[in-house]
């Protein structure tokens, strides 16, 4: 079945709604044809674009040769440019991991649909029926950087709650994101949606990615998804609404109640796990009280795992030769690396006024066996996620049991924590009177 675009917005009340109508450009044109997509997928019902979904997982398998050999361009012009393997490796789609990507798609079919649920409803006392009921964003832009399968991730998610998407991935990644998205917007229209759906943003410099930022009124929101860098930029630069997908300088406290076995556990994982993640610890702060035991037994176990640990005078008395000075830098520094600032707090109090000077709002824990310690961080600590005897590396979609996530938001309008497929909805209110008037 198609779903003719003749239902969008028309072309004369689409430019008297935007602010950038009288301006034209290839970035301002494919916005414009993404808002005419997205009118025409808000009112489908979830079997449309479920069905487009399955095309999708259907296709990146299908044409896995295609994406695969572009992909190689963009892995030999890296190693050319001498990037780091870590970043190459990020950058790599094997046959392997496209396969898993479409594995992926077939379990967002299988999410809820976020769309048409009704949020809350009343009957008001004059005879009103009011319902808040869930509806998509819009169009959604993406600024990303050279991780593709970013590409499909995204799509799928804006696609799946009824949104049209405009993908801006990294120049080190455009011709593996071009293929990606060829292959996308081809699988979308054999499935009868538009196209336009799912488009990559036109043009490799930072001018077209300026002019999306200044697309308000055609593009609903923006997400950036990267480093700290990035994400600054675009939420300082952008006219656009952002939603910020932040940092995660997390931290981990070992109160002065803790297991210490369970402690030593929580902290290995939560640093070392997988440390290039935003969920990652950097800091752990450890209660006085507990300091001269816990302290030996925290620095085998991190160098163990091959941690450098950067710590203040008690952490370096506990492990002469194994511990770099900790300075404010320490502190405010993401490392996403085999490091870890380390420090020892007089009580809960200093752990969770050292946690609100550095944190980015991400993800603190506390290893604890009171129920009194864990009640008072868990109020006083304004992040994301604060987790009670358990890693930081749980604040995830798929952890979640979201199912995926389009990132982690450490913003408070909107969406905040995990980024869902309901997060990527707005609501709006319908009124059902019987001639009711005011």
């Amino acid at each position: 079945m198609r779903y003719p675009l003749a239902a969008a917005c028309p072309p004369d009340r689409l430019a008297a709604m935007t602010s950038s109508a009288s301006q034209s450009s290839p970035v301002l044109d494919t916005a414009r044809r993404a808002r005419e997509a997205a009118a025409v997928l808000a009112p489908l019902p979830r079997t449309a674009r479920d069905a487009a979904l399955l095309a999708i997982a259907d296709a990146l398998v299908e044409r896995t040769d295609t994406i695969v050999a572009a992909n190689a361009q963009d892995i030999a012009t890296a190693r050319e440019a001498g990037t780091a393997e870590s970043v190459v490796d990020r950058l790599t789609l094997t046959p392997e991991r496209i396969a898993a990507i479409a594995a992926d798609v077939r379990q967002v079919v299988a999410l809820p649909d976020p769309v048409g649920e009704v949020v809350r409803g009343s009957t008001l006392p004059n005879g009103l029926d009011l319902r808040q009921v869930r509806v998509p964003l819009g169009v959604i832009g993406i600024i990303y950087e050279a991780r593709p399968n970013v590409t499909v991730d995204a799509a799928v998610l804006c696609l799946k709650s009824g949104n049209a998407v405009l993908l801006r991935g990294s120049s080190s990644a455009y011709a593996s994101n071009s293929a990606l998205v060829d292959v996308l917007r081809d699988a979308v229209q054999r499935a009868g949606l538009p196209a336009d759906a799912v488009q990559l943003v036109p043009g490799q410099s930072r001018e077209s990615v300026r002019e999306l930022m200044r697309a308000r009124g055609l593009v609903d929101v923006l997400i950036p998804r990267g480093g700290a860098s990035l994400i600054r930029t675009v939420v300082e630069e952008s006219t656009v609404p952002v939603i910020e997908t932040g940092t995660g300088n997390c931290h981990v406290y070992v109160d002065e109640a803790a297991d210490l076995d369970m402690a030593v556990d929580i902290l290995v994982n939560s640093k070392a796990q997988r440390p290039s993640v935003c969920n990652a610890a950097e800091t752990v702060l450890v209660h006085a009280g507990i300091a001269e035991k816990f302290l030996p037994r925290a620095l085998e176990a991190l160098t163990q795992a091959g941690v450098i640990v950067h710590g203040d005078a008690a952490w370096q008395q506990a492990g002469p030769g194994l511990v770099a000075p900790a300075t404010d830098e320490d502190w405010a520094t993401e490392y996403l690396s085999y490091d870890i600032a380390a420090a020892v707090v007089p009580d809960l109090d200093a752990a969770v006024a050292h946690i609100r000077r550095w944190t980015s709002g991400h993800t603190e824990a506390i290893v604890t066996t009171s129920q009194a310690a864990a009640r008072r961080f868990t109020q006083l600590v304004d992040s994301t996620t604060v987790a009670v005897n358990a890693s930081t590396r749980f604040t995830d979609g798929g952890q979640f049991g979201f199912g995926a996530e389009i990132g982690i938001s450490t913003q408070k309008l909107h969406a905040r924590g995990p980024m869902g497929l309901p997060e990527l909805t707005s609501t709006k209110y319908i009124v059902t009177g019987d001639g009711h008037t005011r």
